[in-house]
């Protein structure tokens, strides 16, 4: 138990910058929406498209910058400090590059919106948007090459500290660039994604300043001087990264048919839909901070070779996150009719919004456990297995079991939810068993 105690401690520890910066990240999307949102419905709709589209794309390179973080942990857990810059480096180019194509891709894409079947005005100053998320698309790839790799030395701080700057700066240039004040034009939602843009290089440069000054990181040579291109590195980032980025854009694109499915059966279930989602992203940053360190805490013992302390370290990570969530899903419950109240004065859409609730306090564990059994998982260098899971999770049993039960049995938005619960579970059940059986044997990484 005493081990257990400590395990615990440390892994909140290392849990809770993560969870207060992706909480910074949503801040900003908030912020965003309130002071577009104050211009009107058009550009409001508009930044929804774009900020969509960039999701969509963008996140299988976040999948691909995250990989660095467990390599690493497993080199410090072996005391293999000198493959540390090695992965930095190679990590950095890859990211780089990944940003590169992200913005040219989501570019291209920009021009088929015209297709989505929505007003000329939206998708036109959509496009413009999109295409400004996308251009950001580079230095935040920067941003996550620092933030990955310093946190595989189990340091969390900074990365939290810039994100929430980084709020400040973008919620400065929002109202100088949306609004036109203190001299600069009016350019409303342009204004936005050229704010976004300012605080995601504010934040690159930030972390890359105080990372490249640090003395306990100058001894891996954490710059931009690119020795050489390390193909076997490479390939062994991608291995891990391009594996986990399918993961990720698996779920968010199951999520994304959801809300189709959702606005063809009415406008008011779309909101009500929109409001438990994004009570849900909140609860959800708290397991993926928590899965974020158990993979820290898994890849340290993996580099240390003790099965012991890898089952401790991946198995409290999923029962923190069971505890937070299923706290989360109390609240749910409990407050039902209060929380939607908060989004909307409605009464259709509150009474529709308080009966998913119920299902997605219920499926909250089932979130939560799924989520860190990526993480500890992806400790293990494990991602094939779990790409695979994640795909039958939610594209073979969530929504056609949503579809189903939404549409033939006509239990409306409750079945798309009793859908997404199902396959949340099944996921979160197949990946916890597939840690119990992998955790048993040594790895060599």
């Amino acid at each position: 138990m005493h081990l257990y105690k400590e395990e615990i401690k440390k892994t909140l520890n290392l849990a809770y910058p993560v969870i207060i910066g992706q909480l910074g990240f949503i801040m900003m999307g908030v912020v965003d929406s309130i002071m577009v949102g104050s211009v009107g419905a058009v550009p409001l709709a508009a930044a929804s498209i774009g900020n969509s589209l960039f999701i969509l794309i963008s996140i299988v390179g976040l999948g691909i910058s995250i990989s660095v973080t467990p390599l690493v942990a497993i080199a410090v857990g072996g005391k293999r400090y000198e493959e540390c810059g090695v992965l930095f480096r190679q990590s950095l180019l890859i990211n780089v590059v990944a940003g590169v194509i992200i913005a040219l891709l989501i570019w291209g894409s920009s021009f088929l919106l015209v297709y989505i079947d929505q007003p000329p005005e939206v998708v036109s100053q959509a496009q413009s948007y999109a295409r400004l998320l996308g251009i950001s698309a580079i230095p935040a790839m920067i941003f996550s090459s620092y933030k990955q790799f310093i946190e595989g030395f189990s340091v969390m701080r900074p990365a939290m500290v810039v994100v929430l700057l980084a709020n400040l700066i973008n919620a400065l240039f929002n109202w100088v660039l949306i609004f036109g004040n203190a001299g600069f034009p009016r350019l409303e939602l342009n204004g936005a994604g050229w704010a976004t843009f300012a605080s995601r290089v504010f934040m690159s440069f930030v972390l890359m300043i105080y990372v490249m000054r640090s003395k306990g990181f100058k001894a891996y040579d954490v710059t931009f001087n690119f020795k050489s291109i390390n193909v076997k590195i490479i390939k062994k980032i991608l291995a891990l990264g391009l594996p986990s980025g399918i993961q990720y854009f698996f779920e968010v694109g199951a999520f994304s048919f959801a809300v189709l499915m959702v606005g063809w059966l009415g406008t008011y279930q779309l909101a009500a839909h929109q409001i438990v989602i994004n009570l849900a992203s909140i609860s959800f940053m708290c397991a993926l901070g928590v899965s974020a360190a158990g993979s820290i805490r898994v890849g340290n013992a993996v580099g240390r070779k003790n099965v012991a302390e890898i089952r401790r370290a991946g198995f409290t990570a999923i029962i923190i996150s069971a505890s937070i969530m299923g706290t989360f899903g109390i609240i749910f419950i409990i407050f039902r009719k209060v929380l939607p109240s908060f989004y909307i004065d409605n009464p259709a859409v509150i009474s529709f919004a308080s009966s998913i609730l119920i299902i997605a306090a219920l499926f909250q564990v089932s979130d939560g456990v799924q989520a860190v059994g990526i993480g500890v998982l992806r400790g293990l260098t494990d991602v094939k297995g779990p790409t695979l899971i994640t795909f039958i999770a939610y594209w073979v049993l969530a929504l056609p079991i949503g579809y189903v039960l939404g549409f033939t049995f006509n239990y409306g938005i409750v079945g798309v939810w009793i859908g997404l619960f199902l396959g949340l579970t099944a996921s979160a059940l197949l990946l916890t068993l597939r840690f119990n059986v992998k955790s048993r044997h040594i790895i060599n990484v």
